[in-house]
């Protein structure tokens, strides 16, 4: 509200000396009526022109400077190498035409300023003029995509080569649930129909299918360093992104249909953790809190970078926290982890000896009443 405030006075200022200039070139008896600009009209706009050129690459630059260190780190997947040199190359090419175009624009547009006396001379035509500025574009352009093609290719390819393990992330508002493979390595079937709460089943898997029994279940993502990952993606209600930003990876998660992704990670958290900009990073954020707890306000405890998995579509009121924690590890610690979580069978055995134990319980209190 503060900042609204300030933006409509402020904006109520400018209008106030605007009508204050209006008012004292009025004033002046030797003013020009003419609404026609002159020299002194196109010199003074030719000057602008090269003021605002400064402005904008003098923000460019300072952008950079200043905004550079919030940047992603060094990619934590095999594929993201590829991912970022396609993003580079674009940026350099795009800045580059930008500088050079902006140049030449605000050049042009002083040094053939409007001068009384002076004619325009056109062309109505240049066949080499318009061979040049159409063949290059299209040259650097038709590389890109084809360079964009095969990456993309080569990212999305998702197969069964190489042993990965197969996980599926299941999206609802306002989180996220992971369910491993198991020791088949195949996914049970399931529907959202078929979820009961009161049975543990809360991702809908069907109780039938032998090869559900083995998945697992959990709310804490663990991937092992150097192993293939391939991802299946569902969604309970409306649509949701699943966005793993370190590890350069994007899919939509979309209700009634099942999308893949696939990446092989290649450090671990401890070894990210130890990376230069990630450490710059940590140091900077703990300076804020550390702040924030001098004054006793809250979210200020020391924060340590995790991996993360995020939503990148706006899902409703709690989207921006809905998320889920990302442990890479190496092999040894992923198969302790995996090897100390229950088992949806187990999960839904123990639900069932529990309410037979239950229903026993009640009818021997019966049987005993009576």
């Amino acid at each position: 509200m503060t900042t609204l405030l300030t933006l409509v006075v402020l904006a109520l200022v400018a209008i106030a000396i605007w009508q204050m200039t209006k008012i004292f070139e009025l004033s002046q008896l030797k003013a020009e009526n003419s609404q026609i600009a002159n020299d002194s009209d196109n010199k003074t706009n030719g000057y602008l022109l090269f003021a605002f050129l400064i402005f904008i690459y003098g923000i460019t630059i300072f952008s950079f400077w200043n905004y550079g260190k919030y940047l992603l780190p060094e990619a934590a997947s095999e594929h993201g190498s590829d991912y970022d040199s396609l993003m580079l190359v674009s940026m350099v090419i795009i800045f580059i035409v930008q500088t050079l175009t902006q140049a030449l624009l605000h050049y042009f547009g002083y040094k053939y300023r409007g001068v009384k006396g002076r004619k325009a001379l056109f062309f109505a035509d240049n066949d080499r003029l318009e061979f040049i500025w159409t063949i290059i574009p299209v040259i650097v352009l038709a590389g890109l995509i084809l360079w964009g093609l095969y990456t993309w290719t080569n990212i999305m390819d998702v197969n069964d080569e190489d042993d990965p393990i197969v996980v599926e992330l299941y999206a609802q508002q306002f989180n996220w649930t992971a369910r491993y493979a198991g020791d088949d390595n195949v996914l049970g079937k399931a529907n959202v129909r078929m979820i009961d709460i009161n049975k543990a089943n809360v991702l809908g898997l069907d109780e039938s299918d032998t090869y559900a029994a083995d998945d697992i279940i959990v709310k804490e993502l663990h991937l092992p360093v150097g192993r293939k990952v391939n991802f299946k993606m569902r969604s309970q209600d409306v649509l949701h992104s699943a966005y793993m930003p370190h590890f350069r990876a994007q899919m939509n998660c979309v209700p009634g249909m099942i999308t893949e992704f696939s990446f092989t990670p290649i450090y671990t958290t401890e070894e990210m953790r130890q990376n230069p900009d990630v450490a710059a990073k940590v140091k900077r954020t703990n300076e804020i809190r550390a702040e924030r707890a001098a004054k006793g306000e809250d979210n200020s405890d020391p924060w340590e970078f995790d991996y993360v998995l995020l939503c990148n579509k706006i899902c409703g009121k709690s989207h921006y926290n809905m998320q889920m924690k990302i442990i890479v590890e190496t092999q040894e610690e992923y198969d302790a982890w995996i090897a100390e979580q229950k088992t949806f069978g187990q999960n839904v055995m123990g639900q069932a000896d529990a309410g037979s134990a239950n229903d026993f319980g009640k009818l021997e209190t019966a049987t005993a009443s009576h």
